[in-house]
């Protein structure tokens, strides 16, 4: 049987005047009646009455279409879905933490809300970990914190960002050396973006500071910051900003030094590039670009 016979099948169905089918359909009569005969003896069963110029479906026929309606129209599907605007498929995602908790939930949200038939798997790991997997093929997508050199990826600038220095204690200086801020520093792993781009900065000052707590949470380091005032971190300026604008932290300035810092989107250079891949990444570009860059 074809999905042709089939197609019509379902027609009389719901239509039981070859006529009607065959006008609606710009064909004529007999290519229908050719076809139905066709599939009839495929299955070795009669599925319609005929009386005069109607196709009556008849008890076999009405089994037939209880079984088979479903899987016709998943076949249907099949057929169409790369025909309306080719995006369906699953794309592998990983971003690092404060990527993927401040910036890219709605930016999801939004793709998955206007192609309907794409799947994303979504990792939130650190910036070195994404690196290992892209390496390995694990991941289609990465998106990350820190400058990578790697002959086999491709890595595309994505914005820029700032790291800066924030305490909750609002009566400590406002603008200092970075060597002489007498605080208890609270810092990300070893391993994250944030981490490595301070730490470079920094040079051999990182040597001197009092490093009281390493933690893998922006989150956590936030709520540490907020609760002990004698505590300072070094965060993405995109993390704190309400809590910035409500005086509930103090950014401490940082003199003749900035922490400039850019987010990358990375895949393996290897990596196929169909439409949805294009697509994806040509969508986080431009919300970063419209919302995100500073």
């Amino acid at each position: 049987m074809t999905l042709k016979e089939l197609s019509f099948f379902y027609k009389l169905c719901e239509n039981p005047q070859v006529t009607q089918v065959a006008s609606e359909l710009n064909i004529s009569q007999s290519a229908i009646s050719l076809a139905i005969k066709s599939l009839e003896n495929s299955l070795n069963e009669q599925l319609f009455d005929r009386i005069g110029k109607k196709l009556i479906l008849n008890e076999k026929g009405k089994y037939f279409k209880e079984k088979t309606l479903p899987h016709y129209q998943a076949l249907i599907d099949a057929t169409t879905i790369f025909q309306e605007n080719k995006l369906a498929g699953n794309i592998k995602i990983a971003a690092s933490k404060t990527i993927s908790n401040y910036i890219m939930p709605n930016i999801y949200y939004d793709f998955l809300l206007k192609y309907k038939d794409v799947k994303l798997d979504i990792l939130t790991i650190n910036s070195s970990k994404i690196i290992d997997k892209i390496l390995k093929s694990e991941l289609d997508i990465g998106l990350i914190e820190a400058d990578v050199q790697n002959s086999n990826l491709i890595k595309e600038k994505l914005g820029d960002d700032e790291l800066i220095i924030v305490t909750s204690d609002k009566n400590y200086k406002k603008e200092a050396f970075i060597d002489t801020i007498e605080k208890k520093w609270i810092l990300r792993e070893i391993g994250s973006g944030t981490r490595k781009i301070f730490i470079d900065k920094i040079g051999d000052i990182a040597k001197e500071l009092d490093i009281f707590m390493e933690l893998q949470n922006c989150k956590e380091i936030k709520t540490i910051v907020l609760n002990n005032p004698e505590t300072v971190t070094a965060i993405s300026k995109v993390i704190v900003q309400k809590e910035l604008d409500e005086k509930k932290l103090f950014q401490i300035k940082l003199k003749n030094l900035e922490l400039k810092r850019e987010f990358y989107l990375i895949y393996h250079k290897e990596k196929s590039k169909n439409l949805l891949f294009k697509t994806f990444i040509e969508f986080i570009k431009s919300r970063f670009n419209k919302n995100y860059l500073l």
